[in-house]
């Protein structure tokens, strides 16, 4: 058995097709003067970017605008004028332009891939896409063709790239394998997006595995059969079976309201980083926006976003979801989110440094324009909702409270319409904002708890890091007791409190929540529907007595093990 990681649910079982990478060799290309390699490096980029927009509308038609976004950031970077603009110095320096691309591309790649954050480590996977693209068309070879694999086909892959799913069947292909990638890779997003199961990062999978050979491959857990057992194969079709009766199910879930089995109404929001994944998250039946990142606004750009840019970002999220809440995130940069133009200095450990709610408060400048921005961006629907991040005390939420009154006073002198009642929330991340949460209550209009970074400051593990990889876990009693001292601080002050961490979809903890009263889950729009049937098979009183006994035992262990054996399916 191979191992990897599941990216893209459900089990594909047939035949493997490996697709190799192309020889992209030029050292044979000569060097034709420096403006015939201008005019050739211009044509391909401009023969690309076509090309590109032509997968884009294809894509956004089979799979959804969310998908095609990753093919529209390919073509903003081939129309970057620093980019292009390096690469023409390395024309004027000499060289073809086959390796004016290469050593640009190469030069982001390297920067891009020492970051610890993974979001930012896929910028250089796409970077080498489109170096891969520019190169092909330079020396005149084709993209790959999948649009004919056969029937039952488990495409094998260095990576799968956006280019691959041109013309992909989806009812021919069932399966996906990649030496690398994660389950937040472009790779993830495209498998998902259509549907078809994937496991990346196998390592070695296009040597190790051979065309024809027989596949059964499993996209939850990430495990990879090559030439299986008559037992293991069938084994794997009662899985795929029982896949497909579950996906079949949960459609019976959509856009139904999402309630316990005692009938008590919760919120099931969904977790976004650009306006345009607002779309995907209304499809699958979320009930409002519970995080709109806004950091990703900032980057892939060189200057910083202007009010306007901003405030129109903002207001296509509320008026896509007009009557139901928008819970946008003020600016969260620093820790292994670096933008170049807002000259953020180095720092030793960033993830304890100037960043998110420090930054912003020490840079009103920008922090007041973003204000600006979400006031006016609320002002049609009223339905925006400001949420500050790291919070740690009572000052921080008060500076910004004073800073957003100063915002409206500067909006009213200038006439311009702006919701004057947007509620300031907290989102509660830091063990110090956990446990002095009844403090914090008296000044939030409302919580959201990010289990993420909550769970990573609490146990001091760096997620990022595989050595102590093993360690974080939201079922540590720990971070557990932070969760319910939250949620009973918000409920005694009155304010609503929800969860926008991974952990508000995990089968496992949902009865904890339920049992402490959590009013609002805000998950991927992947996991709205399982998160909905999961919460309407739990009743308040199930609900307590797993929490009950949860609480009574003391390592992670233990609880873990108790929780999974007590997931409903």
């Amino acid at each position: 058995m191979l191992k990897g990681t599941g990216a893209s649910a459900g089990v594909g079982i047939g035949h493997a097709l490996v697709v190799k990478e192309q020889n992209l060799d030029y050292s044979a290309v000569q060097f034709a003067g420096q403006q015939q390699e201008t005019e050739r490096l211009k044509a391909a980029a401009s023969a690309v970017s076509q090309r590109l927009s032509n997968m884009a509308a294809e894509m956004t038609e089979k799979v959804g605008e969310h998908a095609a976004e990753i093919l529209s950031g390919q073509i903003m970077m081939l129309n970057d004028p620093f980019m292009m603009g390096q690469m023409e110095e390395q024309i004027a320096a000499g060289n073809v332009a086959e390796a004016a691309v290469d050593t640009v591309c190469q030069t982001f790649i390297a920067m891009f891939s020492g970051m610890e954050d993974e979001l930012m480590r896929q910028r250089a996977t796409d970077i080498g896409d489109l170096r891969a693209r520019l190169l092909k068309q330079l020396l005149g070879l084709p993209d790959v063709d999948l649009a004919h694999a056969p029937a039952g086909t488990v495409i094998v892959a260095k990576d799968f790239t956006p280019s691959m799913t041109v013309g992909i069947s989806r009812e021919n292909v069932v399966g996906i394998i990649t030496e690398i990638g994660g389950r937040t890779s472009h790779s993830a997003i495209l498998a998902r997006a259509l549907e078809i199961p994937a496991v990346l990062g196998v390592p070695g999978a296009a040597d190790t595995i051979q065309n024809g050979d027989s596949i059964a491959m499993d996209g939850e857990f990430g495990h990879v059969y090559v030439n299986p057992d008559e037992r293991t194969l069938k084994d794997y079709e009662a899985r795929r079976e029982e896949f497909e009766h579950q996906r079949q199910m949960l459609k019976a879930y959509l856009n139904k309201p999402t309630v316990n089995a005692d009938g008590r109404a919760v919120g099931l929001y969904a977790n976004i980083g650009k306006p345009e994944d607002a779309q995907a998250a209304l499809e699958k039946g979320a009930e409002g926006i519970g995080l709109f990142r806004t950091e990703f606004l900032f980057m892939d750009r060189d200057s910083l976003p202007t009010e306007e840019e901003q405030m129109n970002a903002y207001r296509q999220v509320a008026a896509l979801f007009a009557g139901k809440e928008v819970i946008i995130r003020t600016l969260d940069v620093g820790g292994d989110k670096e933008i170049d133009y807002l000259h953020m200095k180095k720092e030793e450990n960033p993830f304890l440094g100037h960043r998110a709610i420090r930054y912003c408060l020490d840079n009103p400048e920008t922090y007041m324009i973003q204000l600006r921005a979400l006031l006016r961006a609320g002002a049609d629907h009223k339905n925006i909702k400001i949420m500050l991040p790291l919070v740690t005390g009572l000052e921080e939420i008060r500076a910004a409270k004073a800073m957003l009154e100063k915002a409206k006073k500067e909006l009213a002198a200038e006439g311009l319409p702006f919701d004057a009642n947007a509620q300031v929330g907290v989102m509660i991340e830091t063990p110090a904002a956990s446990q002095i949460a009844d403090l914090l209550a008296q000044e939030a209009a409302f919580f959201s708890i990010g289990t993420n970074d909550l769970t990573q400051y609490t146990l001091a593990v760096d997620r990022g890091n595989p050595d102590v990889a093993s360690l974080y876990t939201h079922f540590h009693p720990a971070v557990l007791r932070s969760i319910a001292n939250v949620i009973k601080a918000a409920k005694k002050a009155g304010i609503t409190v929800g969860m926008c961490g991974e952990a508000a979809a995990d089968p496992a903890l949902i009865p904890l929540l339920l049992s402490w009263g959590l009013d609002e889950f805000s998950v991927s729009a992947s996991a709205v529907l399982a998160t909905r049937r999961t919460i309407s098979l739990w009743s308040q009183q199930e609900a307590d007595d797993v929490q009950a006994e949860a609480m009574n035992l003391s390592s992670v262990k233990g609880i873990q093990g108790y929780l999974a054996s007590m997931i409903k399916k």
